[in-house]
């Protein structure tokens, strides 16, 4: 069966081999396994469905949490000829009425739904009727309240799959799960543990960059003058930032939009489509956009704001780089963006259990930011692969030559202080101590007289606070859970104050141009783009900016070198491949003519 399933790859999707996993996952479901797929963003999540999807005999039902993923992924296999629709709230009632119809006639492959969709009892009904063999669950972290996008609309998935009467094969995929996830997924789906396939979570192709202390637009106007015409997602914590962001990039000329849930659906769409469609190249959005977007040509994403979570970064910045092309991911990070997400937590209607966990979750999304460590080890770490030899060699904290700093006196002023307080107090307090602040409640708790007071009196508090930030993120302190973290020693700082261990800190930042020139490629993109619009489809469902990068390196001549390249298959070069072979065919007469 798996040689059928390469004919597949290799037939509708252009490829000639499986990605890390997709064939042990994809040989899994072949055999009517229940899976759970856990693959970095961009590993080809969708094929480890549509692929058995197109050997089996029925009809793949796949849940899909947001009107524009689905759309997306409807668009790209309607072009590859594979018969597929969805069904959701933005089609009419006749829209779909015509669609259920043409379903119980078998005229699809693939059916996209969203979980809200299986509430209904006539929708439910309707499943009963028709031969669903394969039930794909995206986005599979949305059905567990450990997940950072909870829904619980997920939770009717396994009530449907029980009405059911032939059981079809359960394929659940997610990019993002940390173990508690993990473990609620494969209780809610009964999907045994040892039919969980995680892939790794490395994006070898992105790079990831922190900027702290500087103005933020300052830092994106210069990254966008770096980076010009490149597609990027640009994330705020609030409607209000969106807003103005979107009003300051506007008017300094960049063709930009924006999307948060504040617009109304029309003009949410409307700014969708000229991203996806490149007719604006910025998107400014709040968390709102992008789960499940397949535009895979973002070359960069920039967080205007800190994330609540280590999950919820990973998955934003994930939006970079799809393709397998190289993708930069920048946070700009201000202290008060803590307080926000605190804020936000204080007035969720999480309960108590529940806020600590957040808490304790947005604790590790501010180490992240304060470590010297690969940060995309930070993060490999965090989701389970805590593998202490991996280095990226792209992020911030690889690529920063300065000379390492020994901060080991500092460090034993900063713990003897927490020390001689007894460990009941939080940062700021503690910072204050060290610094010889007079404020009332330094008087109140006669901290003047500790031996640690003023220690540090020649820094600034700020700088004390940042040192305390930076111990807390190297694992010498240990924060509490909750919305005032009490500072208390871990084992690491005793091996400081024995001797046993030094403190090394670096500093901070450069940032680089994200892809050389190349004009051929430019061409392509051009062409690309044209055709895009007499299609009415994104540019990337035509050709993909990688498929695009390898056609402008190999420079192919005729359609057997052309289905060499990866994403083009016989349909794709019967559809577009003689006009890019005859774009190609003139640049390369021009340049041998200069």
């Amino acid at each position: 069966m798996i040689n059928e399933a390469k004919k597949v790859l290799k037939n509708y999707f252009g490829y000639d081999s499986f990605r890390k996993g997709q064939e042990e996952i994809i040989s899994n479901v072949i055999l009517k396994v229940p899976t759970l797929a856990i693959m970095p963003t961009g590993g080809g999540k969708s094929l480890c469905y549509q692929v058995p999807g197109m050997i089996s005999d029925g009809v793949t039902l796949v849940i899909s949490p947001l009107i524009s993923l689905m759309k997306d992924q409807v668009d790209a296999l309607n072009d590859n000829g594979i018969p597929s629709t969805y069904i959701n709230s933005s089609l009419s009632s006749l829209e779909i009425e015509d669609r259920i119809n043409d379903a119980k006639l078998e005229r699809y492959k693939f059916i996209y739904v969203a979980p809200e969709r299986l509430e209904s009892r006539a929708f439910r009904q309707l499943l009963k009727e028709l031969p669903i063999k394969i039930i794909a669950i995206d986005e599979a972290h949305c059905i567990s309240q450990w997940g950072h996008d909870f829904r619980p609309s997920y939770r009717n998935i396994q009530m449907v799959i029980n009405e059911l009467q032939n059981q079809p094969t359960i394929v659940a995929l997610t990019a993002t799960a940390t173990r508690e996830v993990i473990s609620d997924i494969c209780n809610i789906l009964d999907i045994p543990i040892e039919h969980v396939f995680v892939t790794g979570f490395t994006r070898e192709n992105l790079s990831f960059t922190l900027v702290k202390g500087e103005n933020k637009r300052d830092v994106i106007l210069r990254y966008l003058e770096r980076n010009q015409g490149q597609a990027g997602i640009i994330y705020a914590s609030t409607r209000k930032e969106v807003d103005q962001l979107y009003q300051f990039l506007k008017k300094t000329g960049y063709l930009v939009g924006k999307y948060h849930a504040g617009m109304t659906e029309e003009e949410r769409y409307k700014a969708q489509e000229m991203f996806l469609f490149d007719r604006i190249t910025i998107m400014v959005a709040t968390n709102a956009f992008g789960m499940g977007i397949d535009k895979s040509n973002v070359r960069y994403v920039i967080h205007h704001n800190l994330p609540k979570n280590i999950e919820a970064y990973y998955q934003e910045a994930g939006r970079a780089g799809r393709d397998g092309e190289p993708g930069e991911c920048l946070l700009l990070f201000n202290p008060q963006d803590v307080q926000l997400q605190k804020f936000l937590i204080e007035q969720s209607s999480m309960n108590d259990h529940v806020k600590t966990f957040e808490y304790k979750k947005l604790q590790q999304m501010i180490d992240y930011c304060h470590t010297d460590k690969c940060l995309q080890q930070y993060i490999l770490a965090y989701f389970g692969e805590d593998n202490q030899t991996y280095r990226c060699g792209k992020c911030l904290n690889c690529t920063d030559q300065r000379e390492k700093h020994d901060m080991t006196t500092e460090a034993l002023m900063i713990f003897s202080c927490i020390k001689r307080m007894n460990e009941r107090f939080g940062k700021t307090l503690v910072a204050q101590v060290l610094k010889g602040s007079k404020n009332k409640r330094i008087t109140q708790f006669n901290f003047m007289k500790l031996s640690t007071y003023g220690l540090l009196k020649n820094k600034t508090e700020k700088d004390i606070v940042d040192m305390i930030d930076f111990l807390a993120a190297e694992g010498y302190i240990e924060l509490t859970s909750g919305q005032y973290p009490v500072l208390t020693l871990d084992k690491k700082a005793y091996l400081v104050f024995k001797g046993d261990l030094q403190v090394i800190r670096k500093v901070q930042m450069n940032q680089r141009q994200l892809v050389e020139d190349n004009q051929l490629f430019e061409e392509l993109r051009a062409l690309r783009k044209q055709i895009s619009e007499e299609e009415n489809l994104p540019p990337y469902i035509v050709f993909s900016d990688r498929t695009l990068r390898e056609m402008s390196q190999v420079c192919p001549r005729e359609k057997k070198d052309m289905l060499e390249i990866k994403g083009i298959a016989e349909m794709k070069f019967e559809r577009y491949g003689i006009r890019f072979l005859e774009r190609i065919k003139k640049y390369l007469e021009g340049s041998e003519g200069v």
